[in-house]
């Protein structure tokens, strides 16, 4: 039997948040979300004629609506808990996204082989985040019924704009489940799509079983965790900016072309990434560059392509020898 040859064009990851398919503004309903997601694959279509493609997504949004779907509809069904609903939004984003990358790699003349992979991410059971939850999700709730939860089910809960929400611990990620196989498929030439939403979060018993577990851990980091483990060749990080910028959303607003990792550190030492929004794109992308000597490329999906051609985008490069 006659073996397929090894693809050898780079590996590019691709991250970016569940927020490319719900931009501002929208219901997020699987229409929208559909468009969404061909707007993303027209784009990276055209990145695979060159490349081998992993990409690694948020679900920030996705995992709030399934939540919400949840817990709205406990009366007449178990509600899941957030392990589960963190599988069941990779497994929708994964569907749009194939679905879309499929018909533009055909429409573009490319091979069109794509696998959306279901990722468990073990996290330690004894990380500090699981005694400071500090990532907001799902719903907002009335004090009244934040209060009933809270005793009835255990969850913390922080005060926001529109009401209370539930927060849970972001654990970093140790380990990803797969990861072979996500090599073996880039080597047959197919569009990788794994790592979702960071993963699925799971700690291992004692007995040596995997148990999912309520938390959220960071797509940026696993994706990090995954371009070494796979030994990707570029790493790009899409965000709903061309470039990072010092002081942003202030009238001092200065864009950043490229940094060192030790330049990086010192404008987050100062407050510059705030964590719920660049903090943890750039701490990725600081651990790339220091574990690979390559560099990380930020930027947004509609500036990619001037961005990889050096126009635009933000770099995080070595430091200097």
């Amino acid at each position: 039997m006659n073996r397929n040859p090894v693809d050898v064009r780079p590996v590019a990851l691709i991250a970016f948040g569940g927020n490319a398919l719900v931009p501002r503004g929208s219901e997020g309903t699987e229409d929208e979300q559909r468009a969404e997601a061909e707007k993303v694959a027209a784009i990276l279509a055209d990145l695979a004629r060159d490349h081998r493609l992993l990409l690694v997504h948020g679900n920030g949004p996705q995992v709030g609506q399934l939540l919400i779907q949840s817990e709205s509809a406990r009366r007449q069904v178990p509600p899941w808990g957030l392990a589960a609903c963190g599988a069941g939004s990779q497994g929708v984003i994964g569907f749009l996204l194939e679905a879309a990358l499929r018909g533009q790699l055909e429409a573009a003349g490319l091979d069109p082989k794509v696998a959306s992979l279901v990722t468990l991410t073990e996290v330690d059971a004894a990380d500090p985040a699981f005694q400071n939850p500090t990532k907001p999700i799902g719903p907002y709730y009335p004090q009244f019924v934040a209060d009933d939860l809270a005793g009835r089910r255990g969850w913390k809960f922080v005060r926001q704009d529109q009401g209370w929400r539930r927060v849970v611990p972001s654990p970093a990620p140790v380990r990803i489940y797969g990861v072979r196989t996500v090599g073996a498929l880039l080597e047959a030439g197919a569009v990788v799509i794994a790592g979702g939403g960071g993963g699925i979060p799971v700690v291992r018993r004692p007995d040596g079983t995997l148990e999912g577990v309520d938390a959220v851990i960071d797509k940026d980091l696993t994706a990090a965790l995954l371009f070494r483990e796979v030994g990707a060749d570029l790493f790009v990080i899409l965000t709903n900016v061309a470039r990072v910028e010092k002081d942003y959303g202030t009238d001092r607003a200065m864009p950043i072309d490229r940094m060192t990792p030790r330049e990086a550190r010192a404008l987050m030492a100062e407050g510059q990434f705030p964590p719920g929004s660049m903090g943890p794109k750039i701490e990725a992308a600081v651990r790339v560059v220091e574990a690979s000597g390559r560099q990380v490329l930020i930027t947004s999906a509609a500036a990619l392509a001037g961005a990889l051609r050096g126009q635009g985008g933000t770099r995080i490069v070595p430091e200097a020898p």
